[in-house]
C-alpha cells in the first residue's frame, strides 16, 4: 500500500507540475496580449497627445506671415520707402523676441532679403538670395509655402513657413522643433515625425534625424539632399525591423509603435512605446499566480483525495497543510493586489501629469482671465482687515461677499477655458446688462478709485442674449484701456451710456482721454497692433471677436474728445 500511495502521490505530482507549466505558458501568452493591447491604446493616446503639441505650435507660428502680409511696414519696406527697412527690422526682431521664433525675415519679389530679426548679428539673413528655396517658389505661385531644410548660414534644421505679401514679396518665420523634442524626451518612448517619403524631420532621438522608415529611390535621395541640404550621411535607414503581432525591433529593445497625422501636410507623427519590460513583469506575475492557484487547488484536491484512504489520524495534519497553503495563497493574492493597485496609482498619476502638460497651453490665458479677480480679492481682504480693528462688521460682510461673487467669477472663467479647450461655445442666455455692468465694475473698483464713473439707471429686467462672464470681459477690457490712456491726467471720466431699438441694445463706453491716434484707428482690432509701448495689442481684438461670437459686435465711434466704443447686443 506504501508502494502504491508513493506510486499515485508521484504521478499526481508529475501531473501537477505538467498542469502548472501548461497553464502558466497559457496564461503568459494571454497577459502578454492584454499588456500588448493596453501599451497600444496608451500609445495611440499618448501619440494624439504629441500631435496636437505640434499642431499648436505648427499653428502659432502660421499665425505671424499671415498677420503680417498687409502690415503697413512690409509694404513700405517692399517699396523702398526712406528708413521703411530699418523700422521693419526693429519690429521683426521685437517680433522675434516676444514668440520665440528662431528668425522672422522678409524677401522681396526679387529673391533677396531685405530685413530679417537677426539684422543686428553677424550672421544676419539681409541681403541673401533665396530664390533656390522651395518655399519661395511656393509662396509667390500660390500665396503660401512651407518646405523642411538645413539654414544656409545657421546650419540648423527647421521647418520654413512663408506668406505672399499683398506686393508680391515673401514673409518666412522659421519654426524649430528643439523645444517640442525634448518635452517628447522627457514624456518616455520614442516621437518621430516623418514626411511621405518617410524621411524623420523630427525626433525626440537626435541620432536618428533624417533616417528613413523605408528604402529611398536615388532621384528622391537627390532631390530631398538638393532641397533640404541634409548632410551626407543622412537618409540611413531607421534601425528598426518588424517582429510578430505588429512589433517594432531596434536599438536594443522591442516596441509597439502608434501613427498619427499631424496638421503639416503629409506629415504624421509615430509613437515607438517600448514593451519589454512591462511584458516580461505581466509574464511572471501571471505565470507566478496561474502557479500558485494550480498548486493549490491540486494540493486541496490532493488533499480530498487521500482523506478518504488514510487514516483518521492524518486528518488533522492534512487539514493544518491546506490550511496553511491556503493561508499563503491569501498572503501572495493580497500582495498581488497591493502590487496592482500601487500600479494603478503610478499609471494615473502618469495619465495626471499628460493631462496637465496638454493643459499647459492655456495657462497663459487663465492667468489673464483671472488677474484682475485676484488682485479685487487681495483688496478686500486687506481692507477687511482694517475694518475688523475698527469693529466695522457690516462692511467687512460687505467684502466678504464682493470676495465671494469674484471668487465665482473665476470659477466661470476657468470652467469656460476648460470648454475653450474642448473647441466648445459658452451657451448663450438671456443676460441682464446691469449684472454685465456691476461685475465689471466690481473687478475694477480698486482702479476706479482714481476716476469718475458715469453710469445710467438701467431696469433690472432689460437683459440680452450672450455670456455673463463674456460680457464683462469685453467692458473689462474698454474700461481698462480707458484707465490706461488717462493714466497721467488729473480729471479720469468714464460715462457708460444705453441705446435700444427693436432688436439691439448698445452699450456705449466713452472717456475723456487722448483718443485713439488716427494712424492706427484703422487697424484697431487688427493682433499686435497698440499705442501703448507696454501693450501686446490683443484685448481689442479678442473683445470684438468675444462679440462677433455672440452675434453682436464691437465699434470704435467717432468722438470730439477721448475714445468712444459701441458694443452691440441682441436684445432678449
Amino acid at each position: 500500500m506504501s508502494v502504491n500511495w508513493r506510486s499515485s502521490g508521484l504521478r499526481w505530482a508529475i501531473g501537477t507540475i505538467v498542469l502548472v507549466v501548461a497553464l502558466a505558458l497559457l496564461g503568459g501568452q494571454l497577459a502578454e496580449r492584454r499588456t500588448l493591447a493596453a501599451l497600444r491604446a496608451q500609445a495611440a493616446i499618448d501619440a494624439r497627445l504629441r500631435a496636437v503639441l505640434l499642431d499648436s505650435e505648427l499653428a502659432r507660428f502660421r499665425l505671424l506671415p499671415l498677420a503680417l502680409a498687409d502690415d503697413r511696414d512690409v509694404v513700405a519696406a517692399i517699396a523702398g520707402a526712406p528708413d521703411a527697412r530699418t523700422a521693419l527690422n526693429r519690429k521683426l526682431e521685437a517680433l522675434a523676441g516676444e514668440t520665440g521664433a528662431p528668425a522672422i525675415y522678409v524677401v522681396s519679389p526679387e529673391g533677396i532679403a531685405i530685413a530679417a530679426s537677426n539684422w543686428r548679428t553677424a550672421s544676419s539673413f539681409v541681403g541673401n538670395d533665396y530664390r533656390f528655396r522651395p518655399y519661395f517658389r511656393e509662396a509667390q505661385a500660390t500665396g503660401a509655402g512651407s518646405q523642411y531644410a538645413m539654414g544656409t548660414i545657421s546650419h540648423r534644421p527647421g521647418l520654413y513657413l512663408a506668406r505672399r505679401t499683398v506686393s508680391r514679396g515673401v514673409i518666412v518665420v522659421k519654426l524649430e522643433f528643439d523645444r517640442i523634442e525634448r518635452e517628447w524626451a522627457r514624456a518616455g518612448g520614442i516621437s518621430i515625425v516623418r514626411n511621405p517619403l518617410g524621411v524623420v524631420f523630427a525626433t525626440s532621438r537626435p541620432e536618428w534625424r533624417f533616417a528613413a522608415s523605408g528604402p529611398l529611390r536615388t532621384a528622391d535621395k537627390a532631390r530631398i539632399r538638393a532641397e533640404t541640404r541634409v548632410p551626407a550621411a543622412a537618409l540611413a535607414p531607421l534601425p528598426l525591423r518588424p517582429i510578430a503581432d505588429g512589433r517594432l525591433r531596434g536599438a536594443g529593445a522591442t516596441y509597439v509603435a502608434q501613427d498619427v497625422p499631424v496638421a503639416q501636410r503629409g506629415w504624421r507623427l509615430t509613437l515607438l512605446h517600448p514593451v519589454d519590460a512591462e511584458v516580461a513583469s505581466a509574464r511572471r506575475a501571471t505565470a507566478l499566480i496561474v502557479a500558485m492557484v494550480t498548486f493549490a487547488l491540486a494540493a486541496f484536491a490532493f488533499a480530498l483525495r487521500q482523506r478518504a484512504t488514510l487514516a483518521r489520524r492524518r486528518t488533522a495534519e492534512l487539514e493544518e497543510a491546506v490550511a496553511e497553503r491556503t493561508a499563503a495563497l491569501r498572503r501572495e493574492m493580497t500582495e498581488r493586489a497591493d502590487s496592482e493597485a500601487r500600479a494603478a496609482d503610478l499609471r494615473e498619476a502618469l495619465r495626471q501629469a499628460n493631462r496637465l502638460a496638454s493643459l499647459g497651453q492655456i495657462t497663459a490665458s487663465v492667468a489673464h482671465e483671472t488677474a484682475q479677480p485676484v488682485a479685487a480679492i487681495r483688496t478686500y481682504a486687506q481692507s477687511s482687515d482694517i475694518l475688523l480693528g475698527r469693529g466695522a462688521i457690516d462692511e467687512v460682510r460687505g467684502n466678504l461677499s464682493a470676495i465671494a461673487r469674484l471668487a465665482d467669477r473665476i470659477g466661470a472663467v476657468t470652467a469656460q477655458l476648460r470648454g475653450f479647450a474642448r473647441r466648445r461655445s459658452d451657451e448663450l442666455r438671456p443676460v441682464a446688462i446691469a449684472e454685465v455692468i456691476d461685475g465689471a465694475v466690481l473687478i475694477l473698483k480698486d482702479q476706479l478709485r482714481a476716476a469718475t464713473l458715469d453710469r445710467p439707471d438701467i431696469d433690472p429686467g432689460m437683459t440680452v442674449i450672450g455670456g455673463k462672464v463674456r460680457l464683462e470681459q469685453v467692458l473689462v477690457i474698454l474700461m481698462q484701456n480707458a484707465l490706461e490712456a488717462m493714466a497721467n491726467q488729473d480729471d479720469r471720466r468714464i460715462t457708460l451710456t444705453l441705446a435700444m431699438d427693436e432688436g439691439a441694445i448698445r452699450l456705449i463706453v466713452a472717456d475723456n482721454g487722448p483718443g485713439v491716434a488716427p494712424e492706427i484707428a484703422e487697424r484697431l482690432f487688427t493682433p499686435f497692433v497698440t499705442s501703448r509701448q507696454q501693450g501686446l495689442g490683443l484685448g481689442l481684438a479678442i473683445a470684438q471677436d468675444i462679440m462677433e461670437e455672440m452675434s453682436g459686435a464691437l465699434r470704435l465711434m467717432p468722438s470730439l474728445r477721448g475714445a468712444c466704443f459701441e458694443i452691440a447686443m441682441r436684445r432678449a
